[in-house]
């Protein structure tokens, strides 16, 4: 298919392929994140302050119920699940990835969302006066579906709407405000504000807020235009989308990008787990994520170890430095502090100084996540990376694979870590170090710098690594 008036230069090559950052992406990005990823982080976190109340409700409802206090291990057990169903949730949300993004598009599927984070909300909320706390635990499992499809779905969002040069940045933004979140909740979370006998339930139900404020602006912006053009068909649409998008009329350049997209994929069709887990053109992508996302998460213990300031700092340099480079600085950073830190922890009783080398290389440690792979929730980079590996026809799947991965492996960690602690010691972080180390020896030999880069010239140099050949017509 040949666009209107399309010119016979490379599309590639042209100044035009490089798009600003407008206020039309700047507010789309910004209401995306708010909406969704801010309050993947918000609920990560606003359970730790009002513990203590919370458990103190389930006690006295229970002892409403049946005029005996609750057993403690019935209590530890209640309040494992209320902590253990949000990733259980994230798992699940992962799952729908794949046919909500498909079947609704990358905005309509956020805008659904919406409605499972108000349902908890309200349910959360209203829990103490209803006297009932399993709505609390039925409430933490729709909310990490919630969570488990906003860290997909964002993403996925932001990167087919920015233009190339600016992928990374605006990739960063979902997680900068999933930081946000987690700051908000632990000052919300505090005894003088809602963390308290009396005010938990509002700071439970707080989280309904960013979704109706985003439930009621998204819609007043352009849906993907990737979506629109190759899964829609609807080449006016996704023509408007791009230049509200982009703020200029001639956005020819990345139509006929998505048209060349379009065409050397037309053979394969849509894919499912199955057909993507077999298909040689897409071996190594599938891997990478694999290892990416399970290096990200497996490298280090869950907590929210990071600062807003460390994602601002990547939001000015992911784009300087490119992905491949923050990744391999992460790692190598994070397994050289865990390798001094065995070191340190072992020789504390006997030299008065490595108590301090310890705190050092715990410092290190954060910095190393907070540059690259950010082990806590979902890293910035392999989520920009699941973006531009990946065409539109296996981009939801994979992101549904990669979100799967993620939300087992940081359920495993949750799992495992204070057994290794308990078995290990002090050398349980030689683990996380030989986890990094693999990592970081992948990427280094496998993974492409994406920087700068359209879909197809990344998906050229993958075929390459796949050893297949890319079916292109021309006109």
């Amino acid at each position: 298919m040949k666009l209107k008036g399309q010119k016979q230069e490379g599309f590639e090559g042209r100044e035009g392929a490089k798009g600003k950052m407008t206020l039309s992406l700047a507010l789309v990005a910004l209401i995306s994140a708010f909406g969704s990823s801010f309050q993947y982080g918000y609920n990560v976190s606003v359970i730790n302050s009002p513990a203590p109340y919370m458990q103190d409700f389930y006690n006295r409802t229970d002892l409403d119920r049946t005029g005996a206090p609750m057993d403690s291990s019935f209590q530890t057990l209640l309040w494992s699940l209320t902590v253990s169903m949000f990733p259980l949730g994230g798992l699940f949300g992962s799952l729908m990835v794949w046919p909500l993004v498909n079947n609704c598009g990358r905005k309509g599927t956020l805008l659904i969302n919406n409605l499972f984070s108000i349902a908890a909300a309200i349910l959360m909320g209203t829990s103490e006066l209803a006297k009932t706390f399993e709505v609390i635990i039925l409430s933490r499992v729709i909310m990490g579906i919630f969570a488990g499809l906003a860290s997909n779905v964002v993403p996925m969002f932001l990167g087919e709407m920015s233009p190339r040069n600016l992928r990374g940045a605006v990739g960063v933004v979902p997680q900068l405000f999933i930081t946000v979140g987690i700051l908000v909740a632990q000052i919300l979370g505090l005894s003088s504000i809602l963390g308290n006998a009396k005010g938990w339930p509002v700071l439970l139900g707080l989280t309904g807020i960013p979704s109706l404020i985003q439930l009621l602006t998204l819609p007043f912006f352009p849906e993907s235009p990737r979506y629109l053009l190759i899964q829609k068909g609807n080449e006016e649409q996704a023509r408007r989308a791009l230049q509200r998008l982009r703020g200029w009329e001639d956005v020819d350049d990345e139509l006929e990008e998505m048209y060349q997209e379009d065409r050397s994929e037309k053979e394969e069709g849509q894919f499912s787990v199955l057909s993507l887990c077999t298909f040689r053109g897409l071996r190594w992508q599938l891997i990478s994520i694999i290892v990416m996302m399970m290096g990200q998460q497996l490298s280090g213990v869950n907590g929210p170890l990071v600062s807003p300031l460390s994602f601002l700092f990547q939001i000015f340099i992911v784009e300087s430095l490119g992905r491949r480079m923050l990744l391999l600085a992460g790692f190598v950073l994070c397994s050289a502090s865990c390798a001094v830190l065995t070191l340190a922890l072992n020789l504390q009783s006997t030299v008065s100084w490595m108590s301090y080398l310890s705190i050092a290389c715990v410092i290190v440690y954060i910095i190393g996540h907070a540059m690259a792979p950010n082990k806590c929730l979902a890293g910035p980079i392999p989520a920009v990376m699941i973006t531009e590996m990946f065409l539109q026809s296996s981009r939801p799947v994979a992101f549904m694979v990669g979100g799967s991965v993620h939300w087992l492996s940081n359920f495993t960690v949750g799992l495992v870590f204070l057994y290794m602690e308990a078995g290990l010691g002090p050398y349980s972080f030689l683990i996380f170090c030989a986890i990094c180390v693999a990592t970081m020896l992948y990427i280094f030999l496998i993974v492409p710098e994406t920087k700068n880069k359209t879909f197809m010239e990344i998906n050229r140099i993958m075929a390459k690594r796949n050893k297949v050949e890319i079916q292109e017509s021309k006109e």
